[in-house]
């Protein structure tokens, strides 16, 4: 199989991390590729219409896509537990809430790095990241224990997506008043496949 990649996307990089937690780097080929929403690569497009990535080529079936459809097929194709039953609908909503700081994220990046000065909204940025303070705070205030035990998706998710506010917004200080996710997210970094994946 081959997996479509762009090293600093969140998004890839939860794919990547799950990738060597289940042990299947001898079955994941990572093919970098260079493609924005405003030039997508061919191949990415081939793979996925929408010219989005991670997309995974597989030998057997058609290329699937979206992070969420990828690490779940890899997780029951290795059977690596990332997704449990047990607490399942708190570990997929701790999961979409990392995706979506994640695309809040990526959208305050793309609209400094691809549009003109002139064309570019404060008040977009401003409500993307507003975005990410609530999501942020909320998994701060009320999530930590969900955080905590055996290794899952939802913590993946997580440690990726603050990850990327330290790549792409360490200047606006997630960290302030989330002292505990703060504490969590520095020990998380220190795993093999964290370290590994670092963009």
């Amino acid at each position: 199989m081959q997996l479509l990649i762009s090293p600093a996307s969140p998004f890839v990089r939860k794919v990547r991390v799950l990738i060597r937690e289940a042990d299947l780097l001898s079955q994941v080929e990572e093919v970098d590729v260079s493609t924005t929403p405003m030039a997508s690569d061919t191949k990415v497009i081939a793979a996925n219409p929408l010219g989005k990535i991670p997309a995974l080529i597989r030998d057997d079936g058609p290329a699937i896509y979206d992070s969420r459809v990828i690490t779940r097929f890899l997780d029951d194709r290795a059977g690596a537990g990332l997704y449990p039953q047990s607490g399942l609908w708190e570990i997929l909503t701790l999961e979409a809430t990392a995706d979506a700081i994640m695309d809040a994220a990526v959208s305050m990046a793309y609209e400094v790095r691809l549009r003109p000065d002139a064309q570019q909204s404060p008040d977009w940025i401003e409500a993307q990241w507003g975005k990410v303070e609530r999501g942020v705070a909320a998994v701060n205030n009320r999530w930590m224990s969900h955080l905590s035990g055996k290794l899952n998706i939802g913590q993946i998710g997580m440690a990726c997506a603050l990850s990327y506010l330290d790549l792409r917004h360490d200047a606006r200080g997630w960290r302030s008043d989330n002292t505990a996710l703060a504490d969590w997210h520095a020990e998380f970094s220190t795993r093999d496949s964290m370290v590994a994946t670092s963009a």
